[in-house]
């Protein structure tokens, strides 16, 4: 994953003038239309035509291929507005923070990736499967994974939920999640195992969020090692160490001690009440004792 990350990396380096500026604003933008002639047309002519189907796909319609970004699974207006404007915002912002080419390649490796697995479940699963394949080859779940993406690059981002309730990205994150895993198992009572296709999408997810996970589990492992000191304990355990070991003379003011510093001169100060052991150090420069 990290390999694949830096050569990502390096490719968008050399070539910034690489993608599509502004590539969220066509996809919500096409999104949009396709929903509204969706809502005028009773027939689903247009769905039928732009929608994923491997069968098509093999006969030469090849444009499925690109279009099925298009096709979602929402019918509600409330919920293709929310979805729509949370994918405008946040594919915005990746694309402001990554760059146009990062943020060109992350997409068109989820499409890639996602039609690569449609066309492979096509020649595996038996063919009643084919049919219902374009339920999990959409638009829908390019979404979700952005949503997903976003929320773990930047889990304390300010978010608002259905435009009034503020949150951090990480529940945005949860919420995206939890849609996910309601979907897979919606469909999980009479197409499994194609309902699975969307998880190839995680592959892309992790490329892109590598450097995220790798810090988190690198951090825990650190923290849960035996061998990192505690560097608190370890103080305290030398200085009980240092106190039980046998001097002659300490310094009052820092306390260093001729056991532990052999070389050490000490001095005892003729103006304090008492006998005060000093250092050379504070001998002539230390509040005298009354």
């Amino acid at each position: 994953m990290r390999a694949l990350a830096r050569v990502i990396d390096r490719f968008c380096y050399r070539r910034p003038r690489f993608g599509i500026p502004g590539l969220i604003r066509y996809v919500v933008f096409g999104t949009g239309i396709v929903y509204l002639f969706g809502l005028m047309d009773t027939t689903q002519a247009l769905y039928a035509l732009l929608a994923f189907s491997p069968a098509d796909i093999l006969n030469g319609q090849v444009w499925r291929l690109f279009t099925f970004v298009f096709v979602t699974l929402g019918q509600q207006p409330w919920w293709m507005i929310l979805m729509l404007y949370v994918s405008f915002m946040l594919g915005t912002s990746l694309e402001q923070s990554w760059g146009t080419a990062k943020f060109t390649i992350y997409f068109l490796l989820n499409m890639v990736v996602l039609a690569a697995v449609g066309m492979l479940a096509h020649l595996l699963l038996p063919w009643h499967f084919s049919f219902s394949i374009w339920a999990f080859v959409n638009g829908t779940y390019l979404h979700i994974f952005m949503f997903l993406v976003f929320a773990t690059l930047y889990s304390d981002a300010p978010f608002r939920f259905l435009f009034v309730i503020p949150m951090r990205g990480m529940w945005a994150g949860l919420i995206s999640l939890g849609f996910l895993i309601y979907l897979l198992l919606w469909f999980f009572r009479f197409l499994f195992p194609a309902n699975l296709i969307p998880l190839a999408l995680f592959l892309v997810y992790f490329i892109f969020t590598w450097d995220i996970w790798g810090h988190r589990l690198r951090l825990r492992s650190r923290q849960r090692s035996s061998t990192v000191v505690n560097f608190n304990r370890a103080a305290k355990q030398v200085e009980k160490q240092r106190q039980q070991r046998s001097y002659t003379r300490k310094c009052a003011v820092c306390g260093k001690t001729d056991a532990d510093n052999p070389d050490l001169e000490f001095r005892y100060c003729s103006r304090c009440n008492g006998y005060h052991c000093f250092c050379m150090e504070h001998i002539n420069n230390h509040t005298h004792f009354q």
